[in-house]
């Protein structure tokens, strides 16, 4: 089970990777659409005419950040009771917090737009959190291996 926290709590880390390279890729492509005379205004975002080959990359952020992220970091706080890792559980739970806090901030930030500030300083800290965690998760698989109390541990002196 420890080897689930530690994939887990990497796979979050990534996820924040891709959602920061999908917001930039549709963003630079939004851009470069309305540079070369697109016009972005509400009806035609509603009505779903805009046309340009980066959009997906705001679907993909969309879907990553409601959808994706969020049920790994579940099953991430699940997998930390199990884990036996000191601290996993408050690790795990501080990656769900931060993910909650994530999508508060992504989906207020369409009514407030300072809060994209908050909503990338916030990825900043979860991407931190997850990482932690899954060093934390590589610490305790290690010290599995090497520790001489276990019956059938591999010991290794060296002189």
């Amino acid at each position: 089970m420890k080897v689930v926290y530690k994939v887990l709590a990497s796979l979050v880390a990534a996820e924040v990777a891709v959602q920061a390279m999908m917001v930039v890729l549709g963003d630079a492509g939004l851009f470069k659409y309305v540079e070369q005379g697109g016009v972005i205004d509400k009806a035609t975002a509603e009505s779903g005419g805009i046309q340009f080959p980066e959009f997906f990359a705001f679907v993909v952020h969309g879907v990553n950040g409601m959808m994706v992220i969020p049920v790994i970091a579940l099953l991430l706080l699940i997998s930390s009771f199990f884990a036996k890792i000191p601290g996993a559980v408050k690790g795990a739970a501080l990656v769900v917090l931060l993910v909650v806090v994530q999508v508060s901030l992504g989906l207020l930030g369409h009514q407030i737009p300072a809060l994209g500030a908050l909503h990338g300083l916030n990825a900043l800290l979860l991407f931190s959190a997850a990482v932690h965690a899954a060093r934390r998760g590589r610490g305790a698989a290690n010290a599995e291996v090497s520790d001489p109390d276990r019956p059938g541990a591999r010991v290794e002196t060296v002189v």
